[in-house]
């Protein structure tokens, strides 16, 4: 029989210790990331504000925000759980977490909650200063919030995925700088793919990341590239098979006890 008030105990107890870890270092978990994409507004807005139309009664600088606010959600709901796993193994402490008598399971609930609460806690951050730079329309703010969960769960995920495979913080950099930049860069945060040629739209098309950031605008603005249903529906897929990689890893201890 299944004890729920323990099942519940254990994963708030590590849950609790993943959000302690990255608020005790708040200025580079969550002002740094929010900095990056001040700048990239200010920059960005002051160069191409005359020069680029995307939608119809939409400002290029707002329709820029809703690209930054999810690019950032997604890097740090990766960066969250990828850096703890990976600072855990490298000085040893991943053993104080496997002796627990905590389940496969909870570990990954833990893990991925406290990613999506720290890469949500960013993009609250950036849009709380957004409003004071420019006027955003929130028509839809279940569809906002839906697709910043499944996109912070996604990367949360893949996250784990990468801080179980790395043993060295220069692994870890190539996930970071040769799939999550390049993906974030080439998903539509500061363009229409419509703009591209068609062999860049249709490679575009290939980029889950695109999914995310283009149904997450259509939250703010009732436009997008691709019906948000199936855009939902695509970035649910993604989650569900690197959840099931995931849980298979963490159930089978794949580098993590040996």
């Amino acid at each position: 029989m299944i004890n729920f008030k323990n099942e519940f105990l254990g994963t708030w107890t590590l849950l609790k210790k993943e959000l302690l870890r990255f608020w005790r270092v708040v200025f580079q978990t969550v002002a740094a990331p929010v900095i990056t994409a001040v700048l990239y507004l200010l920059i960005f807005s002051h160069v191409l504000a005359d020069h680029v139309k995307v939608y119809d009664n939409v400002e290029y600088t707002a329709f820029l925000i809703p690209g930054l606010i999810m690019m950032s959600l997604l890097q740090n709901s990766f960066a969250n759980s990828s850096s703890s796993l990976i600072q855990s193994k490298v000085m040893g402490n991943i053993v104080f977490i496997l002796l627990t008598p905590i389940t496969y399971l909870q570990f990954f609930l833990a893990f991925l909650i406290a990613s999506i609460v720290r890469g949500i806690f960013v993009g609250v951050c950036i849009y709380a200063f957004a409003l004071l730079y420019v006027d955003l329309p929130m028509l839809h703010p279940w569809i906002i919030f839906g697709f910043a969960m499944i996109g912070g769960a996604l990367l949360g995920t893949f996250g784990i995925i990468a801080g179980i495979w790395a043993h060295r913080f220069d692994q870890m950099a190539v996930f970071q700088n040769f799939v999550i930049m390049p993906l974030s860069f080439l998903s539509g945060v500061f363009y229409s793919i419509h703009s591209l040629p068609p062999f860049w739209q249709k490679l575009s098309q290939l980029n889950p990341f695109f999914y995310m950031i283009d149904g997450f605008r259509y939250g703010f603005f009732g436009q997008s590239d691709v019906a948000p249903l199936l855009s939902f529906s695509i970035v649910t897929f993604f989650f569900i098979v690197l959840a099931s990689v995931t849980l298979g890893m963490l159930k089978s201890g794949y580098k993590l006890r040996s």
